[in-house]
């Protein structure tokens, strides 16, 4: 469920590479960022551009997780991060039954990543 500060749906962003081994598990434990951070990072539609922007700058090709926020309990906290922006943070796994879509983005010609526009609406 959405509140007026958060929004209903977020997103992570993770190598599809990880996130096919995380299929084949049946529960996704987070990159290795994720992991020496103590949660999963997740971001909001409107963040995604941001984060693309700073932590995968050297990537070509993601996939593009969709999470609905209500369906991870009181294990997702929004907290303050770049900028003292709240952002999403998973403290624990992520189980693939609370992923609604899953999507792989990559680079457009011009090099800027291709997001679905229903997400940065």
């Amino acid at each position: 469920m959405a509140t007026p500060t958060h929004p209903a749906l977020i997103y992570k962003l993770a190598d599809p590479r990880d996130w096919g081994a995380a299929m084949a598990e049946g529960v996704y434990r987070g990159s290795a960022a994720d992991r020496a951070d103590g949660f999963i990072h997740f971001s909001t539609g409107a963040q995604l551009p941001g984060t693309l922007e700073k932590h995968y700058a050297d990537a070509q090709r993601l996939a593009l997780v969709e999470v609905e926020a209500a369906s991870l309990g009181p294990a997702l906290k929004w907290e303050a991060a770049r900028g003292g922006e709240l952002f999403p943070h998973l403290y624990g796994d992520l189980p693939l039954t609370a992923v609604a879509t899953l999507r792989l983005i990559a680079r457009d010609e011009s090099g800027a990543w291709r997001l679905p526009s229903e997400i940065l609406e």
